[in-house]
């Protein structure tokens, strides 16, 4: 036996360790087959993928919540992913899980955020219904920008369970018990093709696999005190404002709010085929969950602001559309992305949607900068 076998052997020796609920290298399905003799497990081999993909790379100039903002501290995407990557493989590694796979999913899960966030995403959402007929969410786009956009529109080849659980992540649809859905590839498949037109049905998707059902339950966790330090930071509140009906079950800042949810999952899903919280921390949660979008959310972009930046995404898709129709290779969606990407993928690609494609995928420098060269 080669080194190289052995060290493979040895992984999978550890995995035979995992509780009987984990997800299994053998049990990871591609979309692409693949014939490869490499020392690292197919989760694991995702990971690294992602974090060598230009998508997750754009992950640093893109909005958590507040854009433009003069202040280094305030949280990007980037820092965003990586914590819910770290609080899923906690919880993972204390209920004996694939840590492996929590970590691609949750990298990879925001991927096709658009710039300025939700606000961005709303806005792009309007675009898509109105010119294809078809919902815009980020989920459903980070599968498509995995699937077809990225590494010039081949793909990076995920396994199933990774990508299932980016289209399963909706962390706005908080639930007290998330427990997953066996799937094959083909109901993976439709699934996300339904999702384009079906937008209420697509957010209540649950993972195939419990690590999906942990990134799930983390995205909240690691945005929901996060993006309440970032607030004060700025002065949009203080934190005594934060009623205390909450603060007295979950604590009052971000460091014991992860830690009072983090351990209450561990203690309500320790060997069960879901993933649990207590009643009162739930309770507790989705009351700081309604306060946040009240105090946070809502007031992240003012009205003019919000009007301001539609408008430029409206003008925008008309500049870059009419680009393509023209032939126009001046045109930036020509430098920095038609020219790069396959033929496949052009030829097979609706001139509407590569538009969407390109403007999902800039991150909010590259957007408010493009907006300014066609924004009376």
């Amino acid at each position: 036996m080669t080194n190289i076998e052995q060290a493979m052997n040895n992984f999978l020796e550890k995995e035979s360790l995992l509780s009987d609920y984990a997800t299994k290298s053998s049990d990871a399905i591609r979309i692409e087959k693949e014939n490869s003799n490499d020392i690292r497990t197919p989760y694991f081999r995702d990971v690294d993928r992602i974090i060598h993909s230009l998508s997750y790379t754009r992950y640093l100039g893109k909005t958590q919540v507040y854009s433009f903002k003069d202040n280094d501290h305030i949280s990007k995407r980037m820092i965003h992913v990586q914590l819910v990557s770290k609080i899923s493989r906690t919880i993972a590694r204390a209920l004996n899980l694939n840590e492996d796979l929590c970590e691609a999913i949750a990298l990879a899960h925001d991927i096709g955020h658009t710039p300025l966030g939700h606000s961005g995403e709303a806005m792009l959402n309007e675009i898509s219904l109105k010119e294809l007929g078809e919902y815009f969410s980020h989920n459903v786009q980070s599968v498509r920008e995995l699937m077809y956009v990225d590494a010039c529109g081949k793909g990076i080849n995920l396994t199933i369970q990774v990508l299932d659980g980016v289209i399963c992540h909706n962390g706005e649809m908080l639930s007290s018990k998330y427990e997953p859905m066996k799937k094959t590839k083909e109901e993976f498949i439709k699934q996300y093709n339904d999702s384009y037109k079906d937008i209420k049905s697509s957010k209540k998707y649950r993972p195939m696999t419990l690590e999906g059902c942990i990134v799930r339950i983390s995205d909240i966790i690691a945005y929901i005190g996060r993006d309440i330090e970032d607030a004060i930071n700025l002065g949009t509140f203080k934190r005594e404002s934060i009623p205390k009906n909450i603060t007295n079950i979950l604590g009052n800042n971000n460091k014991e709010i992860v830690n009072t949810i983090v351990l209450d999952i561990i203690n309500n899903s320790m060997n069960k085929p879901y993933i649990k919280m207590s009643d009162k921390v739930f309770e507790a949660l989705l009351k700081l969950k309604k306060f946040n979008h009240k105090e946070i959310y809502s007031k992240s972009l003012t009205k003019d602001e919000y009007n301001y930046y539609k408008t430029g995404m409206e003008i925008l898709y008309k500049v870059y559309l009419d680009a393509i129709e023209k032939n126009d290779k001046r045109n930036i969606i020509f430098k920095v992305f038609l020219n790069d990407q396959t033929t496949n993928y052009n030829i097979n690609t609706s001139d509407k949607r590569k538009v969407i494609d390109f403007i999902s995928g800039m991150t909010d420098k590259m957007f408010l900068n493009e907006i300014k060269k066609y924004q009376k």
